[in-house]
């Protein structure tokens, strides 16, 4: 199968002009809006909070969507422990702005998904940039 290159009037790093393939480069798999989602309605910030969560993300992949969070400038990482390190991740604004899009996805399968339970709000999160 052929793969298709990059056009040349792509935004440096993607593939495409269109704003929905490079969101989905970024977000589009099943765990990153996951920790997003953990960032914002649930305010975790700890490694070990992230992995509470229902769904159980797998260790390695929580580390691997963190660190690519983190690139994209979505997440902030601040270190509180030396020895042995020890970080809380933080939403940036960029982040926080994909609330939208997060409230959005959870009215869609509220409504077309049965027995999902829709979050009563957001809670206020904690931006550093």
């Amino acid at each position: 199968m052929k793969k298709n290159k990059p056009s040349p009037s792509c935004p440096e790093g993607y593939r495409s002009t269109c704003p929905i393939a490079n969101v989905l480069d970024i977000l589009g798999d099943k765990w990153t809006l996951l920790v997003v989602r953990d960032l914002l309605l649930s305010g975790m910030h700890r490694y070990s909070e992230f992995q509470s969560s229902p769904e159980a993300i797998p260790t390695n992949i929580l580390a691997e969507r963190l660190k690519r969070l983190e690139a994209a400038g979505l997440v902030k990482k601040e270190f509180y422990q030396d020895n042995p390190p020890r970080a809380e991740y933080f939403i940036t604004r960029k982040g926080a702005d994909l609330g939208l899009v997060l409230q959005a996805l959870g009215e869609w399968g509220h409504k077309y998904i049965p027995g999902v339970i829709l979050p009563k709000e957001f809670i206020e999160p904690e931006i550093r940039d």
